[in-house]
């Protein structure tokens, strides 16, 4: 059975979710809260949302450095990505993964990788156990055009093709890999990449989370099917910096004018014109709230003890060549 296509209000209440936690996390990196700074994902909400929006509550994902957004839009609870951001003992990973390492399994987020392309073969190995077992979950894994670069990408999409792995492959394109513009740092097109392998790819306006469900949902449906995976580039922007520490060293890579061009098609604004007005506002209240909870229930929680530094640096249990836990 098919299942229903959410409706708008429920992609822009994903998207405002998103842009308020970003929001907030900017605060507290600037107040100390949030101590090293992160990777703002305002601006690319709506491929976040668009895709995780087209997967089933068992399917998985991997993510990048930037990766609060796709965290949140497959499910996160907010209070607790919150308080991991914060690096209190509350958090997804007990305060230990931070911003660019959050993790929920519970939710398929196998979890944000700080490494360039590093996810994708994670995903790989998590699609190809569900294919192994016969179960029809799919993996889906972010990254960003800077990974195009990467040779664990291109050999993850190499192994991917070859065995039909129920993947999809969604390149978030906003123009820059960190601060060198995307022209200047990748030979080819994404396409072209995913060409080589044999592998399909459509183009999407990643500003648009209607476009990028539609595109999703195809692409999932594909890797269900069992037919193969597909290579999504969503053509999307940054509105902030590449990481919060360009707020100190006032980088100049782009201009203004680039800037405010983008943010006439700010993806919420795009969403927003298609739900009444109150019913916006209504989301908007909402969800304000709901930062305001997270907010209090990360700075009420308590730090990691640290008697406990060295849990949780291993895997425990595994048995070695010698048929014993300890090898």
């Amino acid at each position: 059975m098919a299942e229903l296509a959410p409706q708008p209000e429920q992609l822009y209440r994903t998207m405002r979710l998103i842009r308020a936690f970003e929001e907030r996390a900017l605060q507290l990196v600037r107040s100390g809260e949030i101590v090293g700074g992160i990777h703002p994902y305002i601006g690319e909400e709506a491929v976040a949302v668009g895709i995780c929006a087209a997967l089933r509550p068992d399917d998985l994902i991997t993510s990048t450095h930037r990766g609060h957004g796709h965290v949140l839009a497959k499910g996160a609870d907010p209070s607790r990505m919150l308080a991991e951001l914060c690096g209190r003992a509350t958090g997804l990973n007990k305060g230990r993964g931070g911003s660019m390492h959050a993790a929920d399994v519970g939710a398929g987020i196998l979890g944000a990788n700080a490494i360039v392309g590093a996810a994708a073969p994670i995903a790989a190995g998590a699609a190809w156990a569900a294919k192994r077992k016969g179960a029809d979950r799919v993996v889906v894994t972010f990254f960003g055009d800077g990974a195009l670069n990467q040779g664990v990408l291109l050999e993850t999409m190499n192994i991917a093709a070859l065995w039909r792995l129920p993947m999809v492959f969604v390149c978030e394109n906003n123009g820059y890999a960190t601060t060198m513009a995307t022209a200047d740092a990748v030979a080819g097109t994404a396409a072209g990449r995913a060409a080589a392998f044999g592998l399909p790819s459509v183009t999407v306006d990643g500003m648009d989370v209607e476009a990028v469900h539609a595109t999703a949902t195809r692409a999932v449906a594909t890797a269900r099917a069992g037919i193969g995976p597909t290579l999504i580039e969503a053509i999307t922007y940054r509105y902030g910096p590449h990481h919060t520490i360009e707020l100190k060293l006032r980088l100049s890579y782009r201009g203004e004018e680039e800037i405010q061009r983008w943010r006439q098609r700010d993806p919420l604004d795009i969403e927003a014109a298609r739900i009444p007005a109150a019913v916006r506002e209504q989301i908007d209240a909402e969800v304000a709230t709901i930062i305001e909870s997270a907010h209090e229930f990360a700075r009420s929680s308590a730090d990691p003890d640290p008697k406990d530094a060295l849990e949780y640096l291993y895997a425990t249990g595994m048995t070695g060549r010698g048929g014993t836990a300890d090898g």
